[in-house]
Protein backbone atom coordinates (compact mmCIF):
# COMPACT_ATOMS: atom_id res chain seq x y z
CA UNK A 1 0.00 0.00 0.00
CA UNK A 2 2.90 2.56 1.16
CA UNK A 3 4.58 1.92 -2.77
CA UNK A 4 0.83 2.47 -4.60
CA UNK A 5 0.83 5.83 -2.23
CA UNK A 6 4.08 6.87 -3.77
CA UNK A 7 3.43 6.38 -6.93
CA UNK A 8 0.45 7.93 -6.86
CA UNK A 9 2.36 10.94 -4.97
CA UNK A 10 4.77 11.37 -8.26
CA UNK A 11 2.33 10.92 -10.52
CA UNK A 12 0.66 13.76 -9.27
CA UNK A 13 2.49 17.38 -9.65
CA UNK A 14 2.42 19.47 -6.92
CA UNK A 15 0.15 23.01 -7.44
CA UNK A 16 1.75 26.40 -6.54
CA UNK A 17 -0.31 28.23 -3.72
CA UNK A 18 -0.68 31.46 -6.29
CA UNK A 19 -3.11 28.91 -7.96
CA UNK A 20 -5.27 28.30 -5.54
CA UNK A 21 -7.88 31.74 -5.12
CA UNK A 22 -7.91 30.96 -9.06
CA UNK A 23 -8.70 27.57 -8.68
CA UNK A 24 -11.33 28.09 -5.72
CA UNK A 25 -13.68 30.50 -7.77
CA UNK A 26 -12.83 28.05 -10.73
CA UNK A 27 -14.89 25.41 -8.24
CA UNK A 28 -17.36 27.96 -7.37
CA UNK A 29 -18.24 28.95 -11.11
CA UNK A 30 -18.53 25.33 -11.74
CA UNK A 31 -20.86 24.55 -9.47
CA UNK A 32 -23.24 27.50 -9.96
CA UNK A 33 -22.68 27.40 -14.00
CA UNK A 34 -23.85 23.37 -13.80
CA UNK A 35 -26.49 24.08 -11.44
CA UNK A 36 -28.40 25.85 -15.00
CA UNK A 37 -26.69 24.35 -17.53
CA UNK A 38 -24.78 20.85 -17.70
CA UNK A 39 -23.24 22.28 -20.91
CA UNK A 40 -21.69 25.11 -19.07
CA UNK A 41 -20.82 23.22 -15.97
CA UNK A 42 -18.92 21.04 -17.76
CA UNK A 43 -16.97 24.50 -19.94
CA UNK A 44 -15.59 26.01 -16.48
CA UNK A 45 -15.14 22.58 -15.27
CA UNK A 46 -12.34 22.08 -18.07
CA UNK A 47 -11.12 25.36 -17.49
CA UNK A 48 -10.56 25.24 -13.72
CA UNK A 49 -8.82 21.60 -14.62
CA UNK A 50 -6.54 24.10 -16.87
CA UNK A 51 -5.77 26.71 -14.46
CA UNK A 52 -4.74 23.60 -12.30
CA UNK A 53 -2.10 22.69 -14.77
CA UNK A 54 -1.14 25.97 -15.63
CA UNK A 55 -0.32 26.36 -11.93
CA UNK A 56 1.74 23.27 -11.79
CA UNK A 57 4.65 23.46 -9.60
CA UNK A 58 7.03 20.10 -10.43
CA UNK A 59 10.24 19.63 -9.10
CA UNK A 60 13.10 19.87 -10.49
CA UNK A 61 16.97 18.15 -11.06
CA UNK A 62 19.34 21.32 -11.38
CA UNK A 63 22.63 20.34 -12.89
CA UNK A 64 25.30 21.67 -10.65
CA UNK A 65 28.75 23.10 -12.06
CA UNK A 66 31.00 26.42 -11.86
CA UNK A 67 29.81 28.62 -14.37
CA UNK A 68 27.10 26.68 -15.80
CA UNK A 69 23.22 28.86 -16.25
CA UNK A 70 19.98 27.36 -15.87
CA UNK A 71 17.13 28.15 -17.86
CA UNK A 72 14.53 30.35 -15.78
CA UNK A 73 11.37 29.38 -17.28
CA UNK A 74 9.75 26.13 -19.42
CA UNK A 75 9.16 27.68 -22.84
CA UNK A 76 10.85 27.83 -26.18
CA UNK A 77 14.40 30.15 -26.50
CA UNK A 78 13.23 32.56 -28.78
CA UNK A 79 15.82 35.33 -28.81
CA UNK A 80 19.72 35.13 -28.42
CA UNK A 81 21.17 38.52 -28.77
CA UNK A 82 23.82 40.87 -27.92
CA UNK A 83 22.20 44.07 -26.38
CA UNK A 84 22.58 46.75 -24.15
CA UNK A 85 20.81 46.00 -20.63
CA UNK A 86 17.56 47.91 -18.78
CA UNK A 87 18.59 50.63 -17.52
CA UNK A 88 16.74 50.35 -14.33
CA UNK A 89 19.00 47.10 -13.77
CA UNK A 90 22.11 49.20 -13.30
CA UNK A 91 24.59 47.29 -14.89
CA UNK A 92 27.37 48.86 -16.87
CA UNK A 93 25.66 50.10 -20.26
CA UNK A 94 27.92 47.92 -22.54
CA UNK A 95 26.66 45.16 -24.58
CA UNK A 96 25.63 41.71 -23.02
CA UNK A 97 24.35 38.01 -24.24
CA UNK A 98 20.42 38.05 -24.09
CA UNK A 99 18.69 35.05 -23.79
CA UNK A 100 15.34 35.26 -24.00
CA UNK A 101 12.57 32.14 -23.25
CA UNK A 102 8.87 32.51 -23.96
CA UNK A 103 6.34 31.08 -21.81
CA UNK A 104 3.21 30.19 -23.79
CA UNK A 105 -0.29 29.62 -21.86
CA UNK A 106 0.35 25.74 -21.33
CA UNK A 107 4.00 26.29 -19.87
CA UNK A 108 4.90 25.87 -16.11
CA UNK A 109 4.63 29.52 -15.15
CA UNK A 110 6.95 28.93 -12.16
CA UNK A 111 10.66 30.76 -12.22
CA UNK A 112 13.95 29.37 -11.24
CA UNK A 113 16.82 30.77 -10.28
CA UNK A 114 19.43 30.59 -13.15
CA UNK A 115 22.45 30.58 -11.10
CA UNK A 116 23.36 30.48 -7.52
CA UNK A 117 23.80 33.73 -6.00
CA UNK A 118 23.12 37.04 -4.08
CA UNK A 119 19.99 39.22 -5.45
CA UNK A 120 21.76 43.05 -5.86
CA UNK A 121 18.33 44.47 -6.33
CA UNK A 122 15.09 44.42 -7.41
CA UNK A 123 13.51 46.61 -9.68
CA UNK A 124 9.77 46.85 -10.87
CA UNK A 125 8.80 48.84 -14.17
CA UNK A 126 5.15 49.25 -15.42
CA UNK A 127 4.69 49.19 -19.29
CA UNK A 128 2.43 47.66 -22.18
CA UNK A 129 1.31 44.88 -22.75
CA UNK A 130 2.27 43.60 -26.19
CA UNK A 131 3.68 40.31 -27.45
CA UNK A 132 6.12 38.74 -25.29
CA UNK A 133 7.76 37.18 -28.18
CA UNK A 134 8.77 40.62 -29.73
CA UNK A 135 11.89 42.24 -29.29
CA UNK A 136 10.48 45.41 -28.34
CA UNK A 137 8.81 43.98 -25.37
CA UNK A 138 11.60 43.89 -23.34
CA UNK A 139 11.74 47.45 -23.94
CA UNK A 140 7.73 48.43 -23.71
CA UNK A 141 6.04 45.73 -21.73
CA UNK A 142 5.70 45.66 -17.95
CA UNK A 143 8.48 43.82 -16.04
CA UNK A 144 10.45 42.83 -13.10
CA UNK A 145 13.91 42.93 -13.21
CA UNK A 146 17.40 41.66 -10.83
CA UNK A 147 20.62 41.72 -10.48
CA UNK A 148 22.12 38.25 -9.31
CA UNK A 149 25.84 38.42 -8.24
CA UNK A 150 26.83 35.60 -8.40
CA UNK A 151 30.69 33.39 -7.05
CA UNK A 152 32.40 32.05 -10.25
CA UNK A 153 36.24 30.28 -9.90
CA UNK A 154 36.75 33.71 -12.11
CA UNK A 155 35.69 36.09 -9.73
CA UNK A 156 32.19 37.65 -9.08
CA UNK A 157 30.43 38.07 -12.06
CA UNK A 158 27.17 39.95 -12.16
CA UNK A 159 23.65 39.03 -14.33
CA UNK A 160 20.39 40.40 -14.89
CA UNK A 161 17.36 38.27 -15.01
CA UNK A 162 13.82 40.31 -16.43
CA UNK A 163 10.23 38.60 -15.87
CA UNK A 164 8.03 40.05 -18.76
CA UNK A 165 4.74 40.39 -19.18
CA UNK A 166 2.94 39.39 -22.72
CA UNK A 167 0.01 39.93 -24.15
CA UNK A 168 -2.47 37.30 -22.06
CA UNK A 169 -0.59 38.09 -18.42
CA UNK A 170 -1.05 40.47 -16.62
CA UNK A 171 0.92 39.90 -13.29
CA UNK A 172 3.88 39.52 -12.15
CA UNK A 173 4.70 37.96 -9.13
CA UNK A 174 8.11 38.01 -7.16
CA UNK A 175 8.60 35.39 -3.94
CA UNK A 176 12.31 37.54 -3.53
CA UNK A 177 13.67 40.70 -2.24
CA UNK A 178 17.10 42.78 -2.60
CA UNK A 179 19.90 41.02 -0.20
CA UNK A 180 18.42 37.45 -0.16
CA UNK A 181 20.76 33.94 -1.84
CA UNK A 182 19.22 31.57 -3.34
CA UNK A 183 20.60 28.49 -4.90
CA UNK A 184 20.69 27.62 -8.91
CA UNK A 185 17.18 26.73 -9.56
CA UNK A 186 14.99 27.55 -6.31
CA UNK A 187 12.12 29.39 -7.25
CA UNK A 188 12.19 33.24 -7.21
CA UNK A 189 8.23 34.21 -8.86
CA UNK A 190 5.97 33.33 -11.53
CA UNK A 191 3.77 35.06 -14.24
CA UNK A 192 0.43 34.47 -14.92
CA UNK A 193 -0.77 33.17 -18.54
CA UNK A 194 1.45 33.62 -20.75
CA UNK A 195 4.84 35.58 -20.65
CA UNK A 196 9.36 35.56 -21.24
CA UNK A 197 11.99 35.64 -19.26
CA UNK A 198 15.35 37.12 -20.03
CA UNK A 199 18.71 36.95 -18.81
CA UNK A 200 21.17 39.51 -19.31
CA UNK A 201 25.10 37.74 -19.09
CA UNK A 202 28.32 39.40 -19.82
CA UNK A 203 29.31 39.40 -23.43
CA UNK A 204 31.30 36.85 -24.77
CA UNK A 205 29.49 34.01 -22.76
CA UNK A 206 29.34 30.97 -24.20
CA UNK A 207 25.50 30.29 -25.29
CA UNK A 208 24.71 26.55 -25.41
CA UNK A 209 21.28 26.43 -26.52
CA UNK A 210 19.38 27.07 -30.00
CA UNK A 211 17.11 29.39 -31.22
CA UNK A 212 13.76 27.20 -30.81
CA UNK A 213 15.26 25.09 -28.73
CA UNK A 214 12.48 23.82 -25.99
CA UNK A 215 13.81 24.94 -22.19
CA UNK A 216 12.93 23.17 -18.82
CA UNK A 217 13.03 25.67 -16.16
CA UNK A 218 16.02 24.65 -13.39
CA UNK A 219 17.45 22.01 -15.75
CA UNK A 220 17.93 23.13 -19.19
CA UNK A 221 21.94 24.69 -19.48
CA UNK A 222 21.48 27.64 -21.55
CA UNK A 223 25.02 29.06 -21.15
CA UNK A 224 28.52 28.30 -19.67
CA UNK A 225 29.82 31.95 -17.80
CA UNK A 226 33.20 29.65 -17.94
CA UNK A 227 33.59 29.11 -21.70
CA UNK A 228 32.13 25.33 -22.09
CA UNK A 229 32.32 23.50 -25.36
CA UNK A 230 30.98 24.73 -28.50
CA UNK A 231 27.70 23.56 -30.08
CA UNK A 232 26.23 23.44 -33.08
CA UNK A 233 22.25 23.04 -33.66
CA UNK A 234 20.21 21.66 -36.79
CA UNK A 235 16.23 21.07 -37.24
CA UNK A 236 15.08 17.61 -38.51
Amino acid sequence: MTDLFETIRRVLVPIHKEGYPFILIGIVLTVLAGYFSQFFGWIFLILTLWVCYFFRDPERVVPVGDGLVVSPADGRVNLISTVLPPPELDLPPEPMTRVSVFMNVFDCHVNRMPVAGRIGQVHYTPGLFLNAELDKASEDNERNGMVVETAQSTGPVRIGVVQIAGLVARRIVGFVGAGETLAAGERFGLIRFGSRVDVYLPAGTRVLVGLGQKAVAGETVLADLGGGPERSFRRI
